[in-house]
């Protein structure tokens, strides 16, 4: 098992930049990676949700941070894990999404919170439909640690890009303002949830949502800032 929560393994993750273009592959049940640096993966769960959902997102998101971020990436595209994989442990970044139930057994309720509380950190994009579930989920994880909404004024608004007015927001649904929730363990957040943003969409391949170019790059912005966020605190 490959213990990555340690303060020499998040100095590898900081690097300079690669310029790189836009990702075409689809997501892969296993990464490729490069000896050291930051990696992610997607959380596959039961109860029916498209867990699979925005299939390029998490492509295009490591491509980007190659070229603008300020993190070394290990990877070359996306890996697939359950919160109870032993796998889990290789990734500090988890991302989660999808419209439907989110849904996971007692073990992997179990599993998740160990990796959060050592280090972990989970991003969970309303994909629109996710959100009854996906709060009762938190619940079960930290029933003592709510979901709280951050400020405008958290470190994760203002980079490497600044967002004064908080979250980007690419599709509407019904109408509301971008959120952005966390759920804070002893002062360090474990749980980011960005609710009515659709920052995934927004990120996914040109063309597959026809969302302005602005909005993609308001969306590609604030991902980097999550994963820059994720990596650093």
């Amino acid at each position: 098992m490959n213990q990555w929560l340690t303060a020499s393994t998040l100095a590898l993750a900081l690097a300079s930049v690669v310029a790189v273009g836009p990702a075409t592959a689809q997501p892969q049940a296993q990464a490729g990676f490069a000896p050291g640096g930051f990696s992610i993966a997607r959380m596959k769960y039961t109860g029916g949700g498209d867990w699979y959902s925005d299939e390029t997102s998490l492509q295009n998101l490591l491509r980007a941070l190659r070229a603008r971020g300020e993190v070394r990436v290990g990877q070359d595209r996306e890996a697939v894990v359950t919160a109870a994989d032993p796998e889990l442990w290789n990734y500090p970044l988890l991302f989660v999404t999808g419209h439907g139930n989110v849904k996971l057994s007692e073990e992997e309720i179990r599993s998740l919170r160990r990796y959060l509380d050592q280090g972990g950190f989970l991003w969970a994009d309303d994909n629109f439909g996710m959100d009854k579930s996906f709060r009762e989920l938190m619940r079960r994880v930290y029933p003592e640690s709510p979901l709280v909404e951050l400020p405008f004024t958290h470190p994760l608004f203002q980079y490497p890009f600044a967002f004064p007015s908080g979250a980007p927001k690419v599709h509407e649904h019904d109408g509301g303002p971008p959120r952005v929730f966390a759920v804070v363990r002893n002062g360090r957040v474990v749980v980011l949830y960005t609710f009515d943003c659709d920052i995934g969409n927004g990120i996914e391949d040109a063309g597959v949502h026809d969302d302005p170019p602005e909005k993609r790059e308001a969306a590609m912005r604030f991902a980097i800032n999550i994963a820059t966020y994720a990596v650093t605190n």
